[in-house]
């Protein structure tokens, strides 16, 4: 007897909401890694669809207690005239509570820029905007197999699929960090795998822009079945990788999702990357 299974990719339109919240407190996961949770009565109708949605977080002016939000009009996103636009950021919503209202965000804390500088100095009662999500990409938990790769920007997201996938799934994970003290405890189960890639442990790897992804892949064996890759990280590495698994291993473009986090040189990045 065959059980069919719905293996369909789903796209799901969430209302657009401009939210002010409050600092409840911070946690540090690892010590490149902060987690901020949230809170406030702003949160009551928050929704997050999918593991890898993105939420626009608006960070306060320097000097300033709260971050100016734009409004959410019939002609888009208006921002206050006369006021200058906050620095914001794209982020994974790592944990939402719909009972005690809470949203966990986590910051990579790499010394520089409005974000990682804004979280190293966060404390309770800080404010801080957020935006989002806009929709989910909502991929299926019942494929045969999960690939789940990224650097460090994407570990939030890949934490947050595994627990959603459970302790039984066959999850293979690829995750390139600083060093062993950047790892984070993932909840995988004995089905999985996972891979840890240091960057302090070969510098000499500077292909495809310092990335060690693509090449780690190379010797990753693909189970048998119907499987999902999900990637997320710097963006040319992320073409590397989709490059790999498209020409080189075969895998339909139709069961990839990779997306660029961020790119060298550039700020604000975050970009789905097709053909």
């Amino acid at each position: 007897m065959t059980i069919s299974r719905d293996l369909t990719v789903q796209r799901v339109r969430h209302p657009l909401k401009m939210r002010l919240l409050q600092v409840l407190r911070t946690q540090l996961v690892s010590p490149q890694l902060l987690r901020v949770t949230l809170g406030g009565d702003d949160l009551a109708d928050f929704t997050s669809g999918s593991f890898d949605d993105h939420i626009k977080v608006f960070f306060p002016a320097p000097g300033a207690e709260r971050p100016v939000l734009p409004v959410v009009g019939p002609d888009g996103i208006v921002f206050p005239e006369g006021q200058p636009r906050p620095q914001a950021r794209d982020y994974t919503p790592r944990r939402y509570d719909p009972v005690a209202r809470e949203l966990d965000i986590e910051f990579v804390l790499h010394g520089d820029g409005p974000a990682s500088t804004w979280a190293a100095q966060a404390r309770p009662g800080q404010y801080l905007g957020v935006g989002g999500p806009r929709g989910s990409f909502v991929i299926p938990t019942a494929f045969d197999w999960h690939l789940l790769i990224g650097d460090d920007t994407a570990l939030p997201a890949i934490a947050r699929r595994v627990e959603e996938l459970g302790p039984d799934a066959q999850v293979i994970v690829v995750a390139e960090v600083t060093s062993a003290k950047a790892q984070i405890p993932l909840a995988v189960g004995p089905r999985a795998q996972v891979h840890w890639l240091h960057r302090e442990d070969q510098p000499e790897v500077r292909v495809p822009e310092g990335s060690l992804l693509a090449p780690a892949l190379q010797s990753v064996n693909l189970p048998a079945g119907e499987g999902y890759v999900w990637a997320a990280g710097e963006g040319a590495a992320m073409r590397a990788v989709r490059q790999h698994l498209v020409g080189e291993r075969g895998v339909d473009k139709a069961r990839i999702r990779a997306s660029a986090y961020w790119k060298r040189g550039n700020a604000a990045v975050h970009e789905t990357l097709d053909d």
